[in-house]
């Protein structure tokens, strides 16, 4: 007889909950333009979000296991967990491409080159990537690599979830909400929180994200 599903979704909910996420560790004091403190308040968001995944892993894993997969409140406990859970996700990505020892993506690198491909120039990419991070509204401005072309993209998500192409693999990242440079800038100032996040990029980071696609035999070849 087969299983029903929310039996099965019970079994899933409970193993993710016994998998409690950890908050990682990050050494970003000295960055050029965004102060320590401004860091340091930003982590603490980034702990919340952390504790608040594991806290609804196992909310979801206590009513699956008491029959209550199907109710309203598992349904909407669900959809908020991808908030939290890309929340997490995309703070770890964006604290782990900064660095306070910078250098200029080599010119020579295949990463500056696909730029260079994709977007005409370099300079043009970056330029695409400032406008997407300007745009009006909270979220990410993020560039992403489609595994099954090579193609690169900058992308904007709405608050956490909403916006990002499925399957695509993040290269760089950056959080354009307000908490992310309210303590060092004004909230009408972003453009000069952007232009300190690029003084900062981690971009040997970047590369390695970039150079994990090698590893990915089902891609085609660069278009």
């Amino acid at each position: 007889m087969p299983m029903n599903p929310f039996t099965l979704r019970g079994y899933a909910m409970k193993e993710a909950a016994m998998r409690e996420y950890k908050v990682k560790h990050f050494q970003l004091k000295g960055l050029n333009g965004i102060s320590d403190l401004q860091i340091e308040t930003h982590l603490e968001l980034y702990v919340g979000y952390v504790t608040n995944t594991n806290r609804l892993n196992a909310q979801l894993n206590e009513l699956a296991g008491s029959g209550r997969a199907s109710s309203p409140e598992y349904a909407e406990l669900t959809r908020r967990l991808g908030f939290e859970y890309n929340g997490m996700r995309l703070h770890e990505l964006y604290f782990e491409n900064l660095t306070s020892h910078f250098v200029e993506l080599n010119h020579d690198s295949l990463l500056y080159e696909r730029l260079d491909d994709a977007f005409g120039r370099f300079e043009s990419w970056r330029r695409d990537f400032v406008a997407v991070a300007t745009m009006r509204g909270v979220g990410w401005a993020a560039l992403y690599e489609d595994p099954e072309t090579g193609r690169l993209s900058n992308h904007w998500i709405t608050l956490h979830e909403h916006g990002h192409p499925a399957g695509f693999r993040p290269l760089l990242v950056m959080d354009v909400w307000e908490h992310a440079f309210m303590v060092d800038h004004r909230p009408t100032e972003r453009e000069r929180y952007i232009d300190s996040f690029f003084a900062n990029v981690n971009w040997a980071e970047v590369e390695h994200r970039f150079g994990c696609r090698e590893h990915d035999g089902h891609m085609s070849t660069h278009t």
